[in-house]
Order: structure tokens, then C-alpha cells, then sequence
């Protein structure tokens, strides 16, 4: 692995907050809870709360985040014990509820920023999403808006709250807000915030197979199950997929799929290959399904992954089948259901993406595998020049990919380093016949059959 030879987080956080080797209780204790913020310009400042810092010298960076001027407010969404798959659909559904209601009313003049708590070395479970609401006026209207908000919750999962404040000396306090009996909601202890060192791996990623890039039919099958009392769409997906085989074997013909972002000519090439190789075109999602394709999407990333995922698993069924008489040409398949998914969970940069040859990056081994994928691409400036006039309705991600740039070489670096198969890079921003002639060659040079 990339970053095998660095120190692990834990020890480093222990020599940062000043831990004694000798001392068998701390040595056994867990490790603090952390916190990973995304700031502007997708920089992650990772921070420990609720550890004593012996002789750690006052960080100028840590009271600009979070202390004064203003006052800054974190609300994090835990999952219920269990963390079954039902557990992480409501917390997903709940983050997604507060984030719209965080963007109106009385927080539209507040500064919203996305923030994970997690502790370091962390299993799949650990993980918390939230917010970081910095409120530059320090309005009290604010406070009492955010108890308000948590009182519109009363069971579980229900948000965390706390605030943090600044001392004198450039110290900040993360002072977290319980609800007592008969007292309403009051403010229990305070803990102090310091630097952390960043984690060897993103710490959403130990999340990822049971939060987006599931890695066997039954992980996301799992996950609509949890939807059907609340989307009814959903079980008409589960019954489609159990009418599939849980193993199938392609046929004799060769199986090409073409990915690429949206205006890289991806639907151009497909019609235009299967035609000149007298394929079948098909399409993930199926059409079978992709008629509940806005109900998904508009669901937290958790539900609208795996959607697409068994969306696959049903594509899967219908490649075996085609392929046994003539070549397939598939639009988009699982490269495109992980990416994004990818893109979409990890915060921050590219450098904080999973390193090439993860786990992540591979392909399921329960899925019908592909003979070739080509990944078709152009450069921001062409694909930008082919979007302007189109107004065709795109996805939410769809519409990212324009405004967000970071997002978009996300996508676009994943899509690279998938393997097992991995995709073969196509430059797409020639003439439509060009890059159709371009295609050709790499199938038959690639697949005997044809």
C-alpha cells in the first residue's frame, strides 16, 4: 500500500497530546474521538477532542476554525446501537433533513461546513456526519433556533450539539448541550480541542462497503430492504432483482462497456459501436427501472448507491442472456455506481481519495465481469463547450460535475484507478468518427471475437 511505511494515527496522536508509553491504563484506553473538517478549497483539518494536551502549545489555526470572533456550533448524527442497515439509513436520512434545514431560516447567514467526527484506526460503525455552524454575529436566536431543531427529533437517532468556544490563551472548549429531565437542555462539561495528525486513510473509508461501494449484491440489497416501509419503489426493485440468478456465466460474445462523464459523447459511441458491431445496447440503470431514477436520487447517498448497484445485478442478468448470440455494448455499468459514490463520501481533496490498488478499487466478485472498459474523456473546456445549450435534465451529481471542480478530477481519478478490470483511457474530444474509428480498433485489438 501507497502509505505502508508512515506511523500509524494512533501513535502519532499519542506522542502529539504528550502520552507516557509506560502508562498500561492509557495504553488500553480508546482512542480520543477526532474530528475531520473540510474547510474552503477542500483542505480536511483533522482535530482530537476530549484529551489532555500537557505542555501543547496554543494553535492559532485551531481558535481561527472554531473560536471567536462568532461562535461555532457542531451538530454530528450518530448511529442507533446495532448500526444495521436500517440504523445507517436513518442516520443518512436524518443528515440529509438537517442539511436542509441548516441552509434556511434563521442559519442562512451562518457558515455551514461538513464535518465527520470518527476515532483513529476505527472500524465500519464509528463513523459520524455532521456539520460545523459558525455563526459570525454570535446570535443567541441561533442557540435557541439549533434546541429548537433538536426538539423537533425526539427519537433516536437524535443530533448531537455542542459549541466551541475560545479562552484568552488561544484554547478552545467543545462544551456538548444534553437534554436533563425535567431541565430541558443544558450544557454538560467542556473538552479540549487540539491538533491531530491526518489518518493514514480517510476515515469515511472504512464506511464505504456498507455506505456506497458495496461489494456483493446482498450489502445493497440489504440497504432497500431498510427503504420499503418509506419508498415503495423500492421493493418493486428487490423483487426484479430476486428474479435474477445470484450467478451468471457471459455468453460466447465479447462484453464492452463505455463510461464516461456526462457531454464526453459516451450515448454517441454506444448507439454508434453497437451498430457497427451489430451489438446489443443495454444501459445501467435497466430500463426496467429507470423510471424511479429521481426517487433515488433525491435519497441520501447510502440509498441512492444502492439502487444503482442492484441496478447492475439486473443489467448482469440481461448481459448473460444477450451475450450468448452477439456482442454486448453496456452504457455505463459498476465503475460509475463506485466512483461517484466515492467522490460523493470522501471530503476534501484529491489526496484524500483511497490510494491506488485499495480494496475499494475492485471490481465485485459476485458481478458479471466485462471483457473491456473504455473510459471516455475530454478535456473541463470541451466537455463544459458541448454542455452549454443542451438543457437536458441531469442528476444532482450530473450538475456537480459543472460547478465543482475537485469533485469532477475525484470522479475522473477514481474512474482511473479501478481495476480487475481496469478502464482503458479513451480521448474523446476528436470528431464523432474519429473517436468511433479510434473505438473500434481498441475492441477488436482487445476482443478475438470480433
Amino acid at each position: 500500500m501507497a502509505f505502508g511505511c508512515r506511523p500509524r494515527a494512533p501513535l502519532l496522536l499519542a506522542r502529539l497530546l504528550g502520552l507516557r508509553r509506560g502508562a498500561c491504563a492509557r495504553a488500553m484506553a480508546p482512542p480520543p474521538r477526532c474530528l475531520a473538517l473540510e474547510l474552503p478549497g477542500c483542505i480536511l483539518a483533522h482535530f482530537a477532542v476530549g484529551v489532555e494536551a500537557p505542555g501543547a502549545r496554543p494553535d492559532p489555526r485551531v481558535a481561527a476554525l472554531l473560536g471567536p470572533p462568532g461562535r461555532s456550533f457542531s451538530l454530528s448524527v450518530p448511529v442507533a446501537p446495532g448500526g444495521d442497515c436500517a440504523a445507517r439509513v436513518r442516520a443518512a436520512r436524518l443528515h440529509q433533513r438537517l442539511l436542509h434545514q441548516l441552509r434556511r431560516g434563521p442559519f442562512q447567514l451562518c457558515q455551514l461546513r461538513r464535518l465527520l467526527c470518527y476515532r483513529p484506526g476505527g472500524e465500519a460503525g464509528d463513523l459520524q456526519h455532521g456539520f460545523l455552524l459558525h455563526d459570525p454575529r454570535d446570535s443567541p436566536d441561533t442557540r435557541r433556533a439549533l434546541l429548537a431543531l433538536l426538539d423537533a427529533y425526539p427519537e433516536a437517532p437524535r443530533p448531537r450539539l455542542a459549541e466551541f468556544v475560545g479562552d484568552p490563551l488561544s484554547q478552545v472548549w467543545r462544551r456538548p448541550w444534553e437534554l436533563r429531565d425535567g431541565q430541558g437542555w443544558r450544557q454538560v462539561g467542556r473538552e479540549r480541542v487540539v491538533p491531530a495528525p491526518e489518518p493514514e486513510l480517510h476515515p469515511v473509508v472504512p464506511d464505504l462497503p456498507s455506505s456506497g461501494v458495496f461489494p456483493h449484491r446482498e450489502a445493497a440489497r440489504a440497504v432497500l430492504e431498510a427503504c420499503t416501509s418509506f419508498i415503495p419503489e423500492a421493493q418493486a426493485v428487490l423483487d426484479l432483482v430476486d428474479q435474477c440468478p445470484e450467478q451468471v456465466q457471459k455468453g460466447r460474445f465479447p462484453i464492452i462497456v463505455i463510461e464516461g462523464l456526462d457531454a464526453t459523447g459516451k450515448t454517441t459511441v454506444t448507439q454508434s459501436v453497437s451498430d457497427s458491431l451489430k451489438a446489443v445496447l443495454l444501459k445501467s440503470p435497466p430500463s426496467c427501472i429507470s423510471q424511479w431514477r429521481k426517487i433515488f436520487d433525491d435519497e441520501p447517498n447510502i440509498i441512492r448507491r444502492a439502487f444503482y448497484s442492484l441496478g447492475n445485478y439486473i443489467v448482469a442478468s440481461e448481459i448473460a442472456e444477450e451475450s450468448t448470440t452477439s456482442p454486448v455494448i453496456v452504457d455505463r455499468y459498476w465503475h460509475s455506481t463506485a466512483t461517484y459514490a466515492i467522490a460523493t463520501e470522501v471530503s476534501g481533496g484529491l489526496q484524500h481519495l483511497p490510494p491506488a490498488h485499495h480494496p475499494i478499487y475492485q471490481w465485485p466478485r459476485d458481478l458479471l465481469k466485462p471483457d473491456l472498459v473504455l473510459l471516455l474523456t475530454v478535456s473541463p473546456e470541451e466537455r463544459m463547450q458541448r454542455l452549454e445549450g443542451r438543457g437536458m435534465e441531469r442528476t444532482r451529481e450530473e450538475a456537480e460535475l459543472e460547478t465543482n471542480n475537485i469533485f469532477r478530477q475525484k470522479v475522473e481519478v477514481s474512474y482511473q484507478r479501478m481495476e480487475n478490470p481496469g478502464c482503458h483511457v479513451v480521448d474523446a474530444s476528436a470528431s464523432r468518427e474519429e473517436v468511433l474509428q479510434m473505438v473500434l480498433r481498441i475492441i477488436r485489438n482487445h476482443c478475438s471475437a470480433l
